[in-house]
């Protein structure tokens, strides 16, 4: 072996020492969480996973597996995984008020009926987001006992100890900053006070709740009871048993508690889109704009794309680096900011298509105009991808053919339609399936400009420029009450139709491409 060849070894094998011992430190960062947590399952998936890696790569053989194992822990990770937790919240319930377990459910709901009582604990209340940033974190409440000078934290599964050596205390005791808390200041504590209010800490027998910058601890007016698996409020006197079909305690006149559980419902969600007419009205609704919107933005960005790379492939055009470094501008800018400028064009009080057209049109206000932005704005943005793939196919075509063509005497019409088109189509279909299924699930499109706009129902959940992906959105995060388990079922749904359209295509594909080959 010569000199550089021995270098060559040792540096491969240094650069596998130095992978391997980053994967052994990122095993070990993810597995301490996960023992403390008791995560037997998770670490279960980690030292699995660690193993393998370790096993393909110090071994001299397997070299195919070297070269698979990456993708395959990847696509696992960022497919796979993502299908089938989606999968499995669709055949539940969960959503606001079906969040935890029933114990969970019992324990807020006991929580949430406290009522002081006289000689009852008073804590001074310090409201806060777990973490170090409010926009990602859970509400909890830091709580200083003056008389003991303890410090708790409370969340929704209950009350836990705080070290003082973590805390800045004021003169009053009050926590004023936490290690792994975000303190609202009085502003933030009075935007958030409905929040605050409505929210309680159990404990046993009752719970902890706000009165003004304090807290005081109390006994809860539901109690359960679980020889009849039901929950008795003693002012009312009402009882609610527990319905573990739906996760829900309800009295016998059919009046139910808030609070619920998360329960399997099985194909309950799926079957809704069916057989429930408010549901199922919206939903076919939404599906045939989206299928139009797909199909449209695919047609018009390939007609307007293969339009312009013909037009750059003559022979007799000049300037043709400059003419086609134009067009594949909107392409190179980013597309979520092209996105909210074409919006502001489109704004019926100071939109520049208004003013240069002297019109006072409210675009996204009627249905068919804003379905017609949309499209216009999405062909704009896509028509770049359209024109490069289009101009490398073109190039590529064999020029003896065309030739042939032409000294055959059939006409520029004739020639595309029976050679250049269908030899492209066997080089691009793949491509513009993939260009459906970004346009069917292309949520920016529609999220940026229109937003969904108009609405024809008062509720404002189902719009006539949504897609099925920004229907999803709307229901699981915009919506007064969220539905994930739902927009689960919904999502599966777009993952089953956009999946079958790509299989059929791919097949037909195939057989185009025997026919050409």
């Amino acid at each position: 072996m010569t000199d550089s060849g021995t270098r060559t070894g040792i540096s491969g094998q240094l650069v596998k020492i130095l992978v391997l011992g980053v994967v052994a430190a990122l095993a070990i960062w993810a597995a301490t969480p996960l023992v403390g947590a008791e995560n037997w399952v998770g670490l279960g998936v980690v030292v699995v996973v660690t193993a393998l890696i370790f096993y393909v790569y110090l071994s001299p053989r397997r070299l195919p597996a070297k070269y698979l194992l990456p993708g395959t822990l990847l696509l696992i990770a960022f497919q796979l995984i993502p299908v089938f937790y989606t999968a499995s919240t669709s055949i539940t319930n969960y959503g606001d008020g079906h969040r935890g377990d029933k114990d969970d459910a019992i324990a807020m709901i006991q929580a949430a009926a406290v009522k002081e009582v006289p000689g009852a604990d008073r804590y001074l209340l310090s409201a806060a987001w777990e973490g170090e940033n409010s926009d990602d974190g859970r509400l909890v409440f830091l709580l200083t006992q003056p008389q003991d000078e303890a410090y708790y934290v409370g969340d929704e599964e209950g009350l836990a100890t705080l070290d003082p050596s973590t805390l800045t205390v004021d003169a009053d005791g009050r926590i004023v900053a936490a290690e792994g808390y975000t303190v609202m200041s009085r502003g933030e504590f009075n935007a958030n006070s409905d929040a605050i209010t409505a929210f309680a800490v159990p404990v046993d027998d009752g719970g902890i709740r706000s009165i003004g910058f304090d807290a005081y601890q109390g006994i809860s007016t539901r109690t359960y009871d679980g020889s009849c698996d039901c929950i008795t409020d003693t002012e009312t006197g009402d009882v609610f048993v527990a319905d573990n079909d739906n996760g829900y305690f309800i009295a016998d006149n059919g009046s139910r508690l808030r609070q619920g559980w998360q329960v399997n419902v099985g194909f309950d969600n799926f079957t809704r889109v069916f057989t429930d007419p408010d549901v199922r009205g919206p939903f076919i609704s939404v599906f045939v704009w989206n299928m139009m919107f797909a199909l449209g933005s695919v047609l018009f960005t390939f007609a307007l794309g293969l339009t312009c790379a013909m037009a750059m492939n003559h022979d007799r055009i000049r300037g043709k680096t400059l003419y086609r470094i134009l067009m594949v501008l909107p392409y190179a800018m980013p597309s979520f900011a092209m996105l909210l400028v074409w919006r502001d064009m489109f704004n019926p009080d100071y939109g520049l298509l208004n003013q240069l057209l002297g019109m006072e049109l409210n675009w996204f206000g009627e249905t068919w105009s804003s379905r017609a932005a949309v499209l216009l704005v999405n062909t704009w943005l896509g028509y770049p991808y359209m024109f490069l793939i289009c101009t490398g196919a073109l190039q590529a075509l064999p020029k003896d053919t065309l030739e042939a063509a032409r000294l055959d005497g059939a006409s520029p019409l004739q020639s595309f339609r029976s050679i250049t088109l269908p030899l492209l189509l066997v080089a691009l279909t793949p491509l513009l399936i993939s260009s459906f299924a970004f346009n069917f699930n292309n949520f920016n499109a529609i999220q940026l400009t229109s937003a969904g706009h108009p609405f024809s129902d008062a509720a404002g959940q189902v719009g006539d420029t949504d897609l099925l992906i920004t229907y999803t959105f709307r229901l699981a995060f915009a919506g007064s009450g969220v539905d994930y388990g739902y927009a689960a079922a919904v999502s599966m749904f777009i993952f089953t139709i956009v999946a079958v359209i790509s299989g059929i295509s791919f097949a037909r594909t195939r057989k185009q491409e025997e026919i050409y080959r």
